[in-house]
């Protein structure tokens, strides 16, 4: 299903297409786009908003620190698959510490430490191998996404080491603090959120052209040498 899935990932790519958009599949995407918008102004919006007024900012910022830690693991197995070895070992010192010290995983005890958070996902794993965007989707509740970041999508939901270590139901504690975490930066943002989707002329293209430039912009910047490198003496432990 894998290769199938790559194999699907079109061309042209950004370069060859008009301004820099390639979406042949544009009146799907656009009827997605409508349900998505939908199931935005019946639930999400309004559970967004009930979470960021009803949660303090001390609770939000645990919920968000023990999504990232649960999602650690991931980043540690794509950052090896991409040949960064110096992320991959400081995201899995960011697991150990936060995972101990950090109380479970809801304080950012290793950013104090000067380890900061550095994502990924199997998207960017397959963008380092050289595959090529294919054509723009706008997929069912997860929204705006390329065919290359759909298949890495997909894979991500098996690239987690903890998914196999952590036995049900205490592992999906993890994938519902993702989820509340999304809801709730629904809500945190929510005018940034409301003008795209319910201001602008046309939500779907200026969501689709959003998307396309922030993804790029994340990609591209992450082209250059692996600088992850841990120097064990520049960890801050003042305090500690």
């Amino acid at each position: 299903m894998f290769v199938l899935l790559v194999g699907a990932c079109s061309v042209p790519g950004p370069g060859e297409a008009p301004d820099g958009v390639y979406d042949p599949n544009e009146a799907g995407n656009r009827k997605v786009h409508a349900f998505n918008q939908k199931l935005d102004q019946v639930l999400v919006r309004a559970a967004g908003k009930g979470l960021a007024e009803g949660a303090s900012e001390g609770v939000q910022d645990n919920i968000s620190t023990f999504a990232n830690t649960f999602a650690t693991p991931s980043y540690v197995v794509n950052q090896v698959l991409q040949g960064r070895p110096g992320r991959a070992t400081q995201n899995a010192l960011r697991f150990a510490i936060n995972a101990t010290l950090g109380f479970g995983g809801i304080a950012d005890v290793a950013s104090d430490l000067g380890l900061r958070e550095d994502e990924t996902d199997f998207g960017e794993t397959l963008f380092v191998w050289g595959a090529p965007e294919g054509a723009y989707l706008e997929l069912p509740v997860f929204g705006p996404s390329t065919e290359r970041d759909a298949v890495g999508q997909f894979v991500d939901y098996f690239t987690n080491p903890l998914d196999y270590i952590i036995p049900t139901p205490e592992r999906y504690i993890g994938t519902a603090a993702t989820y509340v975490d999304k809801v709730a930066s629904r809500g945190r943002h929510a005018d940034t959120y409301d003008s795209v989707l319910y201001e602008s002329a046309d939500s779907y293209a200026q969501l689709r052209l959003i998307y396309l430039q922030n993804r790029r912009f994340e990609l591209e910047g992450t082209t250059g040498q692996d600088t992850g490198y841990i120097d064990p003496d520049a960890i801050d432990t003042e305090g500690f």
